[in-house]
């Protein structure tokens, strides 16, 4: 048996990574960006506020303004890119990053 040390942040180790991240993106193609301001509310039983945290923090949103036909065609074309059959249809717009236990996932989300 022979032991390979890698970089693991190298370009060859996280080349899968940047191709999942690619489509993932992919998904989005032509969303503007639509950044609006929000509040985050405290309820009552929330813990963040015993924490620390103002609860008038503010953060940004990016409203989603792509329909979902143009979202199912972005689909049918990052399936088709990766080898994957295209979906006929979009039953919902949740999306699943599908790669083995240990690869990176949270780094592509």
């Amino acid at each position: 048996m022979k032991l390979i040390f890698a970089d693991p942040w190298s370009d060859e180790t996280v080349a899968y990574q940047k191709t999942a991240i690619e489509a993932v993106c992919g998904l989005f193609a032509g969303q503007e960006i639509c950044r609006t301001e929000f509040t985050v509310l405290r309820s009552t039983a929330d813990t963040q506020g015993r924490m620390g945290f103002a609860e008038n923090d503010l953060g940004i949103g990016n409203r989603l303004m792509l329909l979902p036909d143009e979202i199912h065609a972005n689909l049918r074309k990052t399936q088709l890119e990766n080898g994957l059959a295209p979906s006929d249809s979009l039953d919902s717009m949740n999306f699943t990053v599908e790669m083995e236990t240990g690869t990176g996932k949270t780094y592509v989300y």
